[in-house]
């Protein structure tokens, strides 16, 4: 069975040492089906770890040499070949049995910073048009001063109670032959691997090696981009020495328009028209979001159904990347039909004559019985259901509330 320090991937899955394969399987669908990008664009790291657990623990070969040796077992027996050691990075933080957070390895080798990201909320309009817009932001960088070093030349002395890791390992004798093995960050160098005299420190940053600054970003906002689309800014997150510096990723949220509805590069409308256009054709304009003034006219003699949908082909969103190139404008029409009484009887007798005939009345039998159609308040429900009810508690009370069922016995 695995140490006690040697239970991160199990961790990550959810699921303790000795787990079957199949609640192993079941555990990283589930996990897997939350966290996968599409559904969940924010959580590609977890995912990522979701994923190389899985990896690890699904093969017996790799999960009987992380049960016995852990992270080191691992990266000797795979080599650290490939991408497999971005992702070993990633979880242990490229220490064993560390865990750095959200940082990566670069190409070059260098421990890269965490990407930060910001929400950038965006009209339709704005997406429809493209929009060049500042945005201000603050960030860490390294100060200038002491380039980074946080003090004159020699003051900086790698911390003697942690040899420079950060991080001290401790042990601990759970029972004979069983050992626990635990890390905490030093408390001598706050985890930086380093101490500075405090008369030595560069007075800019306070020994603190970076320091604050507002950074303005021009942000460009494509013709035909979409809600939840990013725009990254590489390596202008937050700097920090010897580590690469992170993204900035600006993740786009699109306002909700008094008009349109937006489905892919498709645009959905619902405009009123009254009884006479819906029969007697109409005209009717409005803005679009590029300001234009857009006529749409429907033939007299043509006849709009209420409810029923139009489409205006090439007047949706333009695509993305193919500006020139746009979906389609849907319009469903809403028909507003007059109040009661509108009419005087003999306006309506001279109307009728002009709608199409009605259909012919059956012949009533002696036994026909005539009825009153009433006004229905939907937001009431039907009064049929009241009494349903009230004739179920008058059954449930004579019969002495009996489960369902429950039949009297014969004698």
């Amino acid at each position: 069975m695995a140490n006690v320090a040697d239970t991160k991937l199990y961790d990550i899955l959810g699921v303790p040492p000795g787990v079957s394969d199949n609640e192993l399987k079941k555990a990283y669908r589930k996990l897997a089906k939350e966290y996968h990008p599409d559904k969940n664009p924010n959580a590609g790291d977890k995912f990522k770890e979701i994923s190389f657990a899985y990896e690890v623990l699904s093969n017996p070969e790799k999960r009987e040499l992380y049960d016995r040796y852990g992270e080191q077992g691992l990266r000797e027996g795979s080599g650290g070949s490939g991408g497999m050691d971005d992702i070993f990075s990633h979880i242990f933080g490229g220490g064993l049995f560390g865990f750095m957070g959200n940082q990566s390895r670069s190409r070059n080798g260098r421990r890269r910073g965490e990407d930060m990201m910001h929400p950038l909320k965006v009209s339709l309009e704005d997406l429809y048009n493209g929009k060049t817009t500042k945005l201000q932001l603050s960030k860490n960088v390294l100060c200038s001063s002491c380039n980074g070093q946080g003090g004159k030349s020699g003051a900086v002395q790698k911390c003697a109670a942690c040899r420079g890791r950060g991080m001290r390992i401790m042990i601990r004798q759970l029972a004979p032959g069983m050992v626990q093995q635990m890390q905490s960050v030093c408390s001598d160098c706050n985890g930086e691997g380093e101490v500075i005299n405090e008369k030595d420190r560069c007075k800019k940053c306070e020994g603190k090696k970076v320091i604050k600054e507002v950074k303005i970003l021009e942000v460009h906002v494509d013709k035909g981009m979409k809600h939840g689309q990013r725009i990254t800014f590489t390596g202008e997150a937050d700097q920090a020495p010897g580590v690469e510096p992170g993204d900035i990723v600006l993740l786009l949220q699109e306002k909700e328009h008094e008009m349109f509805q937006r489905d892919g590069n498709d645009l959905h409308m619902t405009h009123k028209i009254g009884l006479v256009e819906a029969l007697c054709g109409f005209q009717f304009t409005f803005k679009h979001l590029d300001a234009r003034q857009i006529v749409v006219k429907y033939p007299p003699g043509k006849v709009i159904e209420p409810g029923s949908v139009r489409v205006v082909r090439g007047e949706g969103m333009p695509q993305y990347r193919n500006p020139f190139e746009k979906g389609d404008l849907y319009i469903k029409f809403d028909v507003q039909f007059p109040e009661n009484n509108w009419i005087s009887q003999e306006k309506l007798t001279e109307l009728e004559d002009f709608l199409p005939s009605r259909p012919e009345v059956p012949n009533l039998i002696s036994e026909a019985e005539e009825v009153d159609l009433q006004e229905f308040d939907t937001t009431r429900g039907s009064s049929g259901g009241q009494r349903r009810e009230a004739y179920n508690d008058s059954s449930d009370e004579e019969s002495g509330h009996h489960g369902p069922g429950v039949q009297c016995a014969h004698q």
